[in-house]
């Protein structure tokens, strides 16, 4: 089964590739994206239009674009590592950077839970600095599967 897999891999890597990098950049988009919505929300008075506006506004993010798009992610990226020696050390070190990014994006889930109940107590200044985290382990991902470092 697995030898099948595996020439289904080979056979579709192009495609796979494609319909990786597609679901990475939505999956992006939403981590880069939700941190700005609570900075905002953050602003908003508890039970205001403008907070319930935003609460709207986290939850489809997060649930129509974000969740698939990570799942797809993974699901595609898994695929594609069936074609690569799991030996090599920037797929390692990529797998560790996509863990940094599902353990964010886990985070950020927990963030609109607390926005949503009304029960954020942190500044806007805490959402500022967590909106770098994904772009940093982004750069990291990128570059050990372009230049693969090692």
């Amino acid at each position: 089964m697995f030898a099948a897999v595996q020439e289904f891999v080979y056979a579709a890597y192009d495609w796979i590739k494609w319909l990786h990098v597609v679901s990475v950049i939505a999956w992006m988009a939403g981590l880069l994206y939700l941190p700005r919505l609570y900075v905002y929300h953050c602003d908003a008075p508890a039970g205001s239009h403008t907070s319930e506006t935003f609460k709207v506004m986290e939850r489809r993010l997060l649930r129509a674009i974000m969740n698939p798009a990570m799942v797809a992610s993974w699901t595609f990226g898994l695929l594609l590592s069936l074609a690569h020696d799991w030996s090599s050390g920037w797929l390692l070190a990529k797998f560790a950077g996509v863990l940094g990014l599902t353990w964010h994006h886990h985070l950020q889930a927990q963030w609109r839970k607390d926005f949503a109940a009304d029960r954020n107590a942190r500044p806007q200044r805490f959402y500022r600095m967590h909106n770098e985290i994904p772009t940093a382990l982004m750069i990291l991902i990128v570059l050990f599967v372009i230049v693969k470092p090692f």
